[in-house]
């Protein structure tokens, strides 16, 4: 097996296409950094074992950085968006955490139809 046949080790990316829930919240860090926040409602059916599951939740987006700010601030609550970006965490001590996506693109979603995950 050579190195172009192993997967990349740790991978951690995600698409995801949902609708906003909410308006962003923006803030900056400690650190300086701006940060946006909303709420993305996905719905989708998926494939589970030999049947197709409904799958419904909202998850929170985390938009960190300069580059996205602007294409944050433009998104309203009913937008339909497609998401790029990789899975991230709130808080420092382990009880405190919440599962979030850290976005790397956000991208609108014209065709509300094909909502899931790739």
């Amino acid at each position: 097996m050579t190195a172009d046949d192993r997967a990349p080790w740790p991978d951690n990316r995600l698409v995801i296409t949902g609708v906003v829930v909410d308006a962003p919240e923006t803030r900056t860090s400690p650190g300086g950094v701006p940060v946006s926040q909303f709420t993305l409602e996905h719905g989708s059916e998926q494939p589970d074992g030999e049947t197709a599951r409904r799958t419904r939740f909202r998850v929170r987006v985390h938009v960190r950085g300069k580059a996205l700010q602007a294409t944050a601030a433009a998104l309203q609550a009913g937008d339909p968006v497609r998401v790029f970006g990789h899975l991230g965490h709130t808080g420092y001590r382990p009880e405190q955490q919440r599962l979030v996506i850290i976005a790397r693109r956000i991208q609108p979603e014209p065709d509300q139809e094909t909502q899931g995950v790739e």
